[in-house]
């Protein structure tokens, strides 16, 4: 009888648009040896023509141990004909934060191991256990407000995520129980290496296992995936419809349009432009936009301010702004680039620049007036805007360009779960941007069933 973890593998397969080169990413543990096992036998049982998978271990050096458990998985690798490279976290580790600093780290190196083994999406070997634990962990965060937002880590991990504009990360077993794949390795005679870290109690995933195991955890339900992608297709209609961002600096919204918060996906759209104007990574905390959607759904003329952004209620409409407050200086050496203020990605086209925010802001101000800003709107928003000068203070060429600007959009750049890809494509037109790269395989919106 097939089992499910092959049966699951083949059908991972079949879901991609063209056949291409998988980058596994395998730390020894049963979930990701399972799936280069799994993927391996799928491929050379069905003879997949055109698919080949090469591996990454990445050593967090961590523990003593972490080096010869990546050589342990070079080896195997190397039995099964895969190519396998190991990618180590050299340097100092922060004291705080350690386990998110890891996934950070972790998928930055497996984006280079992909690109030097040609690879053209990672596969990684998350199961249904981990999600359970995802969702857990983001349902805690939102009650306490930490900046979550409204339920929106609630649908927790997706089976594709773009990292970082540039690699799809793909989740196949997310519908598997870890007790499957462990049944099918056994079943395989292949062994695992189980990573201690995973029963320290110190660490808030550890803990949220044990409480999920015992009678004190009643899990949290999953919420389903084509729901979340549901949302995001309406709130990116809404977008298209009803926002108009004028030269990234200011967001209008008509009045009619500005109170109707009530309607979840409108909210979403709403904060989800306000979050990119401010810069930040995440949506305001719940109870920001409560109070935030108490004075909209007022109507009555005023200034809030949440997350770095102003939101101005005039007659004439809604409109939204970066406050101009604790605007950082930026020093962007000679052909590099960094990001100002969290909004703009600034590439040097030469020489090193120095990126301030433009205090006197005449030039932004006319353009936002004869785009059909009031006035003071276009006073405002203009002072937030980058001003760039050569660092050494010398003049340039005729000609020639100081740097490359590019709005940064924070809460997708890094991280894009695949069902808000919509969404995200619609912010990224609303604020003069390409659209995101799509992903290599079908229907990567619809998470897995549970």
């Amino acid at each position: 009888m097939p089992h499910a973890v092959l049966d699951t593998a083949r059908n991972f397969l079949r879901s991609f648009i063209r056949p291409c080169r998988i980058l596994v990413a395998v730390s020894g543990g049963s979930d990701s040896v399972g799936l280069l096992v799994a993927l391996h036998s799928a491929i050379a049982a069905d003879e997949r023509r055109g698919f080949s998978l090469a591996a990454c271990t990445v050593d967090h050096a961590l523990r003593p141990q972490s080096a010869r458990e990546a050589e342990d998985v070079a080896a195997f690798c190397a039995a099964l004909g895969i190519a396998h490279r190991i990618c180590r976290w050299e340097g100092a580790k922060p004291s705080t934060g350690i386990q998110a600093a890891a996934r950070n780290k972790r998928y930055e190196l497996l984006a280079e191991a992909a690109e030097a083994l040609g690879a053209d999406c990672v596969a990684t070997g998350h199961t249904r256990d981990d999600q359970q634990e995802t969702v857990a962990m983001r349902a805690a965060r939102d009650g306490a407000g930490d900046g979550q937002g409204e339920g929106q880590g609630g649908a927790g991990m997706a089976a594709a995520m773009l990292y970082g504009r540039r690699i799809w990360v793909l989740r196949p077993f997310l519908g598997l129980a870890r007790a499957e794949i462990r049944s099918f390795l056994q079943a395989s005679d292949v062994s695992w290496t189980d990573d201690p870290s995973n029963a320290n109690p110190a660490f808030e995933r550890v803990r949220v296992r044990a409480r999920i195991a015992t009678s004190e955890g009643t899990p949290t339900p999953l919420c389903n995936g084509r729901e979340r992608a549901a949302s995001s297709a309406r709130a990116a209609a809404l977008i298209e419809k009803r926002i108009r961002v004028h030269e990234a600096l200011v967001a209008e919204v008509s009045a009619r349009h500005a109170g109707e918060i009530d309607d979840p996906d409108w909210r979403r759209a709403l904060l989800t432009v306000a979050s990119v104007l401010g810069g930040r990574d995440h949506m305001p905390a719940r109870a920001t936009a409560q109070r935030l959607s108490q004075f909209l759904r007022s109507g009555e003329p005023g200034r809030m301010t949440a997350g770095r952004v102003v939101f101005d209620r005039r007659a004439s409409g809604l409109y939204l702004y970066r406050e101009a407050r604790n605007l950082p200086a930026l020093a962007v050496g000679a052909g590099r680039q960094g990001i100002w203020d969290g909004r703009f990605t600034v590439k040097s086209g030469g020489p090193a620049v120095t990126v301030t925010a433009d205090a006197s802001g005449r030039l932004w101000t006319q353009r936002l007036i004869d785009a059909g800003l009031p006035k003071g709107i276009a006073k405002r928003g203009s002072t937030v805007a980058p001003e760039i000068a050569p660092t050494d203070g010398t003049g340039l060429a005729f000609g020639e360009a100081p740097a490359k600007v590019e709005y940064h959009i924070g809460l997708y750049d890094t991280f894009l779960p695949g069902f808000d890809r919509i969404m995200a494509d619609a912010v990224a037109v609303l604020f003069g941007r390409d659209r995101y790269p799509a992903p290599p395989v079908h229907d990567v919106l619809i998470e897995m069933e549970t």
